[in-house]
């Protein structure tokens, strides 16, 4: 019996070549469901966009807090020092940024003191650094001079006053004559002043969640911020005295800058705010260092690596005694071509020059 399917057409609808059978102009639907969409086509297109927003976003959102933060810096009004007792301005793009450490004093803030006039002896700056900043801003240089070097101290007008140990200028005289009294013994003008609690190594220290160092007869340890503090503030009992913690300073500075770095600290937003803080919380910048330069300073350096920075110490005359107790006497010679090439941005020259005392220099695994 032949087999006759014009029934089953029928039932199936209407021949194919009826209007409504003709090819539509519509997207055919996909069988079993409806038709995805474009990033269900492509997920990995929109994980990457999601990505991309969450970090535009988190970018912006931690500019702001960055903003704020440095916003929160205290500041300290310099005295107006005549140019004429001030070393001429250097030009060119090098910084040169005069740092003090000082100890926690009575509590109050250097503002706070400066308020009623300046207290003598209330703050002591137990550590005298210069940063310089090289003006390609590859390379830095931290210059430490001893606290007990014994020089010509100058006030907050820039006048001459007694000859004493260099830490005395802050103590006795405040921020402005301390200011003075380093650019009259360099003759390199400073472009700002930075003040660090050095209770804030303690903090930034935690921050970091410790500060790894190698200390001779001890080995390799992870110190904590308490233990920092200790550690750099240490002098009596080092064989070289002032000397021998200034290398602690040094290789503290550049223990943590290397677990700064190795963290991702700088990069990663997430680890750097605790840092932020921590630093925030115990920086005090002269009233002009404001926050926009701050910020474009930190991004300009944001290549630096450990190997770029360099520690040097003021070149180491003769100690001696005096009425004010012992004491340290600079180089004057080498002391002058040090700052020189300083001023003219050529530090390298300088510790090639130097090289071979360069490598009598302590090494970080050897510093007491």
């Amino acid at each position: 019996m032949r087999h006759d399917d014009t029934s089953a057409r029928a039932a199936d609808g209407p021949p194919a070549d009826r209007p409504h059978d003709k090819p539509s102009d519509k997207p055919r639907k996909r069988s079993g469901g409806k038709r995805r969409g474009f990033f269900r086509r492509h997920p990995v297109l929109l994980s990457a966009l999601v990505l991309l927003g969450v970090l535009v976003t988190g970018t912006l959102v931690f500019a702001f807090y960055l903003n704020a933060q440095l916003g929160q810096i205290d500041r300290l009004e310099l005295g107006d020092i005549p140019d004429d007792r001030r070393p001429a301005q250097v030009e060119g793009d090098a910084v040169n940024i005069l740092l003090a450490g000082v100890d926690e004093g009575d509590g109050r803030s250097i503002a706070e003191i400066q308020e009623g006039g300046w207290d003598p002896g209330v703050l002591r700056t137990d550590t005298i650094m210069v940063l310089h900043l090289t003006a390609d801003r590859r390379r830095a240089y931290v210059i430490s001079i001893p606290r007990d070097s014994y020089v010509q101290l100058h006030g907050d007008d820039g006048r001459p006053q007694e000859v004493n140990k260099i830490n005395a200028a802050f103590s006795l005289y405040g921020p402005t004559a301390y200011l003075s009294t380093v650019e009259n013994l360099t003759n390199l003008r400073m472009d700002h002043l930075a003040v660090v609690d050095l209770a804030g190594f303690e903090d930034i220290t935690n921050a970091l969640g410790g500060v790894t160092l190698t200390i001779p007869g001890e080995g390799t340890q992870h110190l904590d911020g308490e233990e920092s503090l200790k550690y750099v503030r240490t002098r009596y009992g080092l064989p070289g005295g002032d000397f021998d913690r200034i290398d602690r300073q040094q290789n503290f500075l550049r223990a943590m800058l290397g677990e700064t770095l190795s963290a991702g600290t700088i990069t990663n937003p997430f680890t750097l705010t605790p840092t932020i803080k921590s630093v925030v919380g115990n920086l005090t910048v002269d009233e002009e260092f404001d926050t926009a330069e701050i910020r474009g300073l930190a991004l300009s350096l944001r290549g630096l690596r450990t190997g770029d920075v360099t520690f040097l110490t003021a070149p180491f005359g003769s100690f001696g005694s005096t009425d004010v107790g012992s004491i340290v006497r600079l180089d004057q010679a080498q002391s002058e071509e040090l700052w020189q090439a300083t001023a003219n941005d050529r530090l390298g020259d300088y510790i090639e020059e130097y090289a071979a005392e360069s490598e009598q220099l302590p090494k970080p695994g050897d510093v007491n």
